[in-house]
């Protein structure tokens, strides 16, 4: 029996840590590709470039979201945010919670 618990804390550690990676490689590529279309001020909105959006696709949203403090939502606009994310054809659903901000319905 310990040696199955100790088997699954092994699985349980790697699968946390490949996320980890994954996440912060998605977020090192949004800010590469992406952040110049997401920053303050509100306007004007820009259209991404075609290598922000191929990030926006194949991003896991919901780590980024989870890594978006209050910080950060000084650097980056969430109404762009969601600009870019309906431009690249990967809305938020209405309600969706990104840091602080709840994203309203589509226009």
């Amino acid at each position: 029996m310990a040696k199955l618990m100790c088997l699954c804390f092994i699985i349980l550690t790697i699968v946390v840590a490949v996320s980890a990676d994954e996440c912060e490689g998605d977020r090192q590529a949004m800010i590469k590709e992406c952040a110049k279309y997401q920053q303050w001020p509100a306007n004007p909105k820009l259209d991404p470039s075609d290598a922000c959006c191929a990030v926006w696709q194949k991003a896991n949203i919901p780590c980024l979201c989870a890594g978006v403090t209050k910080e950060k939502e000084k650097i980056y606009c969430m109404e762009k945010v969601a600009y870019v994310a309906n431009f690249c054809k990967k809305p938020f659903p209405h309600g969706y919670k990104c840091g602080s901000y709840t994203f309203p319905p589509l226009a």
